[in-house]
C-alpha cells in the first residue's frame, strides 16, 4: 500500500480511537470552543498516527505522551496511555 493511502488509512483509525479515549475527559480548559478536545487529544493523535505509519500496527503498554506547549507558551506535562486497555484493545 502506498505511502499516501496508507496515512489516509491510518489517520482515520486514530481520529476514531482518540474519539473513543477522549470520551468522559474534561474539554482543555485554555481552548474556548464548546467544541474543545481534552488536553492531550492532539499530541495522542499525532504520535500515534507516527507510531502506525512506521510500525503498521498499535503500540501496545504503556507509553508516554510526549510534553506539549499550550497556545500561551506554557508547558503541557507528559501523560500514560495504557494501549493494552479499552478503546485499543
Amino acid at each position: 500500500m502506498e505511502s499516501n493511502a496508507r496515512e489516509t488509512l491510518y489517520r482515520e483509525q486514530v481520529e476514531a480511537l482518540v474519539e473513543k479515549w477522549a470520551e468522559g475527559k474534561p474539554p482543555n480548559p485554555a481552548a474556548e470552543s464548546p467544541t474543545a478536545k481534552p488536553s492531550g487529544y492532539y499530541r495522542l493523535s499525532g504520535w500515534l498516527l507516527e507510531y502506525l505509519m512506521e510500525h503498521d500496527e498499535l503500540p501496545s503498554g504503556v507509553h508516554a505522551m510526549p510534553r506539549g506547549i499550550d497556545r500561551q507558551g506554557g508547558v503541557e506535562p507528559s501523560f500514560p496511555v495504557d494501549f493494552s486497555c479499552p478503546p485499543f484493545k
